[in-house]
């Protein structure tokens, strides 16, 4: 076999794992979140002051939030059950420090804190959690694309090759899922009355740079003879592709219908789909094509997970559009949030228990096809990253009130309540983050696309130069770290310099 049918078959015929084993593994990222949080909150404990220096601030950044990640993924996979238990023991024993060493005039009861807590007001614009979701996804999905060609990076988490659930698997979906967090018709503020298509335009403009490189990949696969998956999109089509329609199609049917209502266009479409697998022939044509046995001729039957796929992707981007405008109702205190945290909480139980019938009546998860247990095991996982990662946030805020004048970057702001004459501790509070933060995760949320696109370019680059399939586990962990550390360097750089790339 040659190199690139090696790295073809590498990655095929695969099964993924369990969904207890991807649901542990969601909760790496809040435990790092949080764990970064209170090592910042320590230090300005110990020192009186922030990090200042963005050398020792980018290190930090990279060591405790992308490193941890590039090692679960990899040496630490036979164990990740235990991972998280650690995590959340290093993090208990940081704050048990800061709890103990906070400064004798803020030692109040710990039951009046609590109190104090709840009555918390935050910045009601900014929902820090939608940001570090969007982050992370982009930043697993990263790591993921070129872990996965390494010997290093289990099996079970790559994509499954027609039913499972693997964790690349989840990636594709929660995607979709955090771009429809921030589209427009989310951002859009509902009092504000628009012409019924005035955002087609703009929608159809903004997604030519996706569809950009989506050409781009297909003629630099095509002419270097790149090892490529046919079965995940086809043989032309690729995510980028899927991205650019799922949104113009979103944006077509959101300019018709109600948005606050967009759930049940996501319902509709979603198990319109599932029917139509299962009374027509349509899913003996997904998975084997026209003639039965895995046939490509014609540009359809070449491409018929990426074309059809669209369907249950466009589901997963109309729920997240529901999702995105019931996180922007005006919260604008910690009991609110804990409100909030506890419906995340009964979604994701509705969603896991509506997956449980969807498999046992309908079809297993399937990538391939982005059916219905597909579409409900995605926005399952999707609330419970979301609720995972607003719990943190709640978590760090809660420290700060015992550290007054502390900062956590991308966290919430607590501010003072307009109609209260308070003047203690709030008033500080609220001028935490005054003082610029340069964050690891803000640098990546300014330039997410071009993070995206370098990690696709790195990832080749380090598959055309290296032999990757037979890679020992030292060489494989340094080549990943530096790909990433490279990347957010980038990434890091551009934010110093307050630099978007964005022209569209």
């Amino acid at each position: 076999m040659s190199q690139k049918q090696l790295k073809e078959a590498f990655v095929s015929n695969l099964n993924g794992t369990s969904l207890l084993e991807i649901s542990v593994g969601l909760s790496l990222a809040p435990l790092c979140l949080l764990c970064r949080g209170l090592l910042l909150i320590l230090y300005y404990l110990h020192y009186g002051k922030p990090v200042s220096s963005r050398k020792y601030s980018l290190l930090l950044d990279f060591l405790v939030l992308v490193s941890p990640l590039v090692f679960s993924c990899t040496l630490l996979s036979p164990i990740i059950f235990f991972v998280p238990v650690i995590l959340a023991a290093f993090c208990a024993g940081i704050f048990s420090k800061i709890y103990s060493q906070r400064k004798q005039e803020t030692r109040v009861p710990f039951g009046q804190i609590v109190k104090e807590f709840q009555q918390t007001y935050l910045d009601p614009e900014y929902i820090p959690a939608i940001t570090v979701f969007r982050v992370y996804v982009n930043v697993l999905t990263s790591i993921s694309i070129l872990a996965v060609d390494f010997p290093q990076y289990p099996r079970r988490y790559a994509k499954a090759e027609t039913y499972g659930t693997g964790v690349m698997d989840l990636g594709v979906g929660a995607f979709i899922f955090g771009n429809a967090l921030v589209c427009p018709e989310v951002r859009q503020k509902s009092s504000v009355a628009q012409p019924k298509f005035s955002s087609l335009a703009r929608q159809l403009f903004s997604v030519w740079p996706l569809i950009s490189l989506g050409i781009g990949r297909l003629m630099s696969i095509k002419s270097i003879e790149y090892h490529e998956h046919t079965s995940e999109y086809g043989v032309h089509w690729n995510f980028f592709f899927t991205l650019a329609f799922v949104r113009l199609a979103a944006s077509l049917l959101l300019a018709m219908f109600p948005r606050n209502k967009s759930w049940i266009l996501a319902l509709t479409v979603a198990v319109l789909y599932q029917l139509i697998l299962n009374t027509t022939s349509l899913k003996t044509f997904l998975l084997h094509g026209s003639s039965g046995r895995g046939s490509r001729a014609g540009f359809l039957d070449a491409n018929r997970e990426g074309l059809f796929s669209l369907w249950g992707y466009l589901a997963i981007y109309l729920a997240s559009v529901q999702v995105g405008l019931w996180l922007q109702r005006c919260r604008s205190s910690v009991q609110d949030w804990l409100g909030a945290l506890w419906g995340l909480t009964w979604a994701v139980v509705v969603l896991l228990l509506s997956l449980h019938v969807s498999q046992a009546h309908t079809d297993r998860v399937s990538r391939r096809m982005a059916n219905l247990s597909y579409c409900l095991w995605v926005i399952a996982h999707c609330l419970l990253l979301l609720g995972l990662f607003v719990g943190t946030d709640l978590m760090l805020v809660f420290t700060k009130l015992l550290v007054q004048g502390s900062s956590v970057p991308c966290c919430w702001n607590v501010v003072q309540p307009p109609d209260s004459n308070k003047k203690h501790g709030m008033e500080a509070m609220g001028r935490e983050d005054k003082v610029p933060h340069l964050c690891l995760v803000s640098a990546i949320n300014k330039n997410q696309l071009l993070f995206f696109l370098l990690a696709n370019i790195m990832t080749g680059a380090v598959n055309i130069l290296v032999d990757t399939i037979h890679s020992k586990a030292a060489f494989a962990l340094c080549i990943l770290h530096l790909y990433m550390f490279l990347n957010c360097l980038m990434m890091y750089i551009l934010h110093a310099k307050n630099i978007v790339l964005k022209f569209w």
